[in-house]
């Protein structure tokens, strides 16, 4: 399927404001990394603690934030919307000191019970408890309270109510009466289940804790994958077909990774783990792009050998711009999906192929394509000069004073 047919666009004669524009957002970028210290990492390569807690209603940011200033180093407080995620506070605690992970850790648990709970009482937090924690907290009140029960069955009684919980409400039910529906709840068992806890109107979702060492190495091995895959796929187009190619390929893939690394800092945007896959998925699309525009400029070559090099770079980008249009229109159009429904989970993943598809497509035809034609134009420049050079008449110095001349 072919939706442009017999194009024939000067593609290489508009590469001077696409080549500005990228210079314009690689300055940019590097000028917003410079300006706020670095890039933003995630908890995966800073280190530290992130809790995910569901409310009620919408999460009170203010109250959160001032309740956990008396945590030990910076807190982050966000709210999370879309993507079933709606209600919920993203709170996180950036570490210097392996030691102080599981205390900061217990310090939020304990200043969201202080804040949302019922601290000193004797009663267990149902939105917040664990199967074995409810299962024995109800072992003996049952038995006073006459409910005759297996040790077998106290435990899936007790995994019961927390699926439910979990898989029903998703982990934050607002009456005990919602439990009713579980199999084997009678009234003397909600009974005990209301007198020996309580409802909070919050549930910790999950927690990620990751220290500061382990971040750091996760940073540096993120890097080095990122340099590997460039390293082998300049070497595997240059064998392909000439070393210039190879590198034009190389420095287009740098180029775009760089850009989208600028822009996740000018919109102050978090780097994870899941952006460092976007990115290398990002290198490898990039490449392709290119990959198949360089095979057209090969078969070309072969065919119009007294054509210029620009003339033949031409015609291949436009006898691939169907494809490039189509391939290209309809990842984008999915990653913008992502982007937009994907939820905060997928977020930075999303951003970074959205602007990752933009860049490289126009990379592989207005950069890549480019440096390819500027190191032949070079090399002719050379190839035309070094004869004259050659020829040219020289002297040699015979007596003070006096020269010869020598052809």
């Amino acid at each position: 399927m072919e939706l442009f047919k017999n194009t024939n666009y000067d593609f290489l004669g508009k590469k001077w404001p696409f080549i500005i524009a990228s210079l314009v957002l690689t300055v940019a970028g590097f000028a917003s990394m410079a300006m706020r210290g670095g890039l933003k990492y995630g908890i995966d390569f800073k280190g530290g603690a992130l809790m995910s807690v569901k409310f009620a209603e919408r999460p009170p940011l203010e109250k959160i934030r001032t309740a956990m200033s008396v945590i030990k180093g910076e807190v982050t407080v966000n709210e999370l919307s879309g993507g079933g995620l709606d209600n919920v506070a993203e709170i996180g605690t950036e570490l210097q000191e392996e030691t102080q992970l599981n205390i900061n850790r217990d310090a939020m648990e304990a200043v969201l019970v202080k804040t949302f709970g019922q601290p000193g009482s004797d009663k267990v937090d149902f939105n917040n408890t664990s199967k074995q924690t409810l299962g024995d907290r109800l072992r003996d009140p049952l038995a006073r309270a006459g409910v005759a029960m297996s040790e077998q069955q106290l435990q899936k009684l007790a995994s019961d109510l927390v699926d439910e919980r979990d898989d029903h409400h998703s982990g934050l039910i607002a009456s005990f009466n919602q439990l009713s529906s579980v199999p084997g709840v009678n009234p003397g068992i909600m009974n005990t289940l209301q007198q020996e806890s309580y409802l909070s109107p919050y549930h910790v979702m999950q927690v990620q804790m990751v220290g500061p060492k382990v971040g750091a190495e996760l940073r540096n091995k993120a890097v080095l994958a990122t340099l590997y895959a460039l390293a082998g796929m300049l070497a595997y187009i240059a064998f392909r077909f000439e070393w210039i190619y190879g590198l034009g390929a190389v420095i287009a893939c740098f180029h775009d990774t760089l850009i989208t690394i600028g822009l996740f800092s000018l919109f102050n945007k978090e780097i994870s783990m899941t952006v460092i896959a976007a990115l290398l998925t990002l290198v490898g699309y990039s490449m392709n792009d290119t990959i198949v525009i360089f095979d057209r400029i090969r078969e070309n070559l072969k065919m119009s050998r007294r054509e210029s090099l620009e003339a033949v770079m031409n015609r291949a980008v436009n006898q691939t711009l169907s494809r490039t249009v189509m391939t290209s229109g309809l990842t984008f159009l999915t990653v913008i999906a992502l982007f937009v429904f994907g939820g905060p989970v997928l977020h930075g993943f999303a951003f970074a192929l959205v602007c990752g598809i933009i860049v490289g497509t126009y990379s592989s035809v207005f950069v890549a394509s480019p440096i390819v034609l500027f190191w032949h134009n070079y090399s002719d420049v050379r190839r035309k000069t070094a004869p004259v050079l050659a020829t040219a008449p020289r002297t040699d110095t015979v007596r003070k004073g006096a020269t010869k001349v020598v052809k």
